[in-house]
């Protein structure tokens, strides 16, 4: 395993007005079954980087309940996508519209969609801070 000597960058939270304005993280929890419209939909806005993860959990819907060997049985979580982008302000509003609209089926368990604000970003391998490690590098094809 091999490490850098090199310190760490000094990490202070990004200000209002910096370049590209403030970074915000869009958070979305959808249906498996929608991940590819609501990919394809994100990025014809252009966004490309993301980060996607399965998880589990439990809203409105409460879980399905499902029939075994002749005994029903409540399943308490539920498969979900949790999908992550980072995005500026200006791009928040056409993003969020774009994972809505494409997840949407009309019934209970849909997911939730939620932007926080992020208070300072570092890209690991090269200690660019805020918007510089938000964009991907020149010759990298992940940031």
């Amino acid at each position: 395993m091999t490490t850098s000597s090199r310190p760490g960058p000094r990490v202070v939270p990004a200000q209002n007005g910096s370049e590209g304005g403030l970074v915000k993280l869009v958070t979305a929890v959808i249906r498996p079954h929608r991940w590819e419209a609501v990919r394809s939909a994100v990025e014809m806005v252009g966004i490309s980087g993301m980060t996607v993860s399965e998880v589990t959990g439990r809203g409105r819907q409460q879980g399905p309940s499902e029939v075994h060997r002749g005994a029903e049985y409540d399943i308490t979580l539920v498969p979900r996508l949790r999908i992550e982008i980072v995005a500026t302000d200006d791009e928040i509003p056409e993003i969020v519209d774009k994972i809505v609209t494409n997840a949407r089926t009309g019934k209970i368990g849909d997911g939730k969609v939620w932007v926080v604000p992020v208070a300072a970003m570092v890209r690991v391998r090269t200690d660019d801070l805020d918007e510089v490690a938000r964009v991907p590098s020149a010759g990298s094809s992940a940031g």
